[in-house]
């Protein structure tokens, strides 16, 4: 099964994505920012990673715009969860090289297709 990385710096965001994707038969694994994240993907080599964005020290946008450049990690896709619903805020996300944007909070069949749709496109 498909292993996901979450990268939140909110115990109950990453409790809440943890069981809904669990419960579809997904493996979790977790970092609490950005930082963590760009070395949790290093070292797991997740199939797709969900990244916050407001997060202390480096924010989502700039560990995806890492991982998005890192030959390592570029091929592994990431879905931005956030609470930042602006069109710009999506745009730029886009641009560092999300491959998806969710708004928080997140409907569990939103977040299980959106999971599913980059796991298709990734493999």
């Amino acid at each position: 099964m498909a292993l996901v990385l979450i990268v939140d710096d909110s115990p109950t965001e990453v409790h809440v994505l943890t069981n809904v994707l669990e419960k579809h038969g997904f493996d979790t694994i977790s970092a609490d920012n950005g930082t963590q994240g760009i070395e949790a993907a290093r070292r797991q080599n997740p199939n797709i990673i969900l990244m916050d964005v407001v997060m202390p020290g480096i924010n989502g946008f700039q560990a995806t715009r890492k991982l998005a450049r890192d030959p390592e990690t570029s091929a592994i896709p990431v879905i931005m969860v956030t609470t930042k619903d602006q069109e710009s805020d999506k745009v730029w996300g886009m641009r560092q090289g999300a491959f998806d944007y969710l708004i928080k909070p997140v409907a569990e069949d939103d977040l299980i297709d959106k999971v599913r749709a980059a796991l298709a496109h990734d493999s």
